[in-house]
């Protein structure tokens, strides 16, 4: 059985429909709002076999086994995304800013001319105002010699880098406040 990747209702039989420009393997109540997809998959293997019934034979065996690995690999491995590959700023960004250009002896519009930026960007960086972008994070850090990035070592980053083969829950990882 598979998932209709708009209601998630279980199918078995799923329907591939193109809603919005995306296409979707969706439930026959969902079908309703794209329109259907005529894929392409059962001509180029009918034409891959010389016989229908090998054809036919090979893509329910193709079939069964993506939507069995499917449901098995999502608990086992996590799907990546853009977020993995972006490291994560600083949340004391600001205070490091302002204090490697007060160790240079700097003012906020002396710093702004060296980076060729606005001394307006300075202020609002170094008063938690505004994050920096790639570029601006970038010229700070080779300037003023910091890092900006979170730093590795910090105890809640550990408790998911463990390695361990259990599995982490929420609540293993959240902390109270009380």
């Amino acid at each position: 059985m598979v998932q209709c990747e708009m209601c998630g209702a279980e199918t078995a039989s799923p329907k591939t429909v193109k809603v919005e420009g995306a296409e979707l393997d969706v439930c026959d109540d969902c079908a309703d709002f794209g329109t259907e997809v005529k894929t392409q998959q059962s001509s180029s293997t009918s034409t891959k076999y010389s016989t229908s019934s090998s054809s036919s034979s090979s893509s329910s065996s193709s079939s069964s086994s993506s939507s069995g690995g499917s449901g098995g690999g999502g608990s086992s491995r996590r799907r990546s995304d853009m977020f993995d590959d972006m490291d994560e700023l600083a949340q004391d960004y600001d205070e490091r800013i302002r204090r490697a250009r007060e160790d240079r002896g700097l003012s906020q519009s002396d710093l702004a001319n060296e980076l060729n930026e606005k001394a307006s960007l300075i202020r609002k960086l170094e008063r938690g105002d505004t994050l920096p972008s790639d570029k601006v994070q970038s010229k700070l850090e080779r300037f003023l010699e910091i890092n900006l990035d979170m730093g590795g070592g910090s105890d809640e980053d550990s408790d998911w880098d463990s390695g361990s083969s259990t599995t982490t829950t929420l609540g293993d990882v959240v902390k109270r406040k009380d």
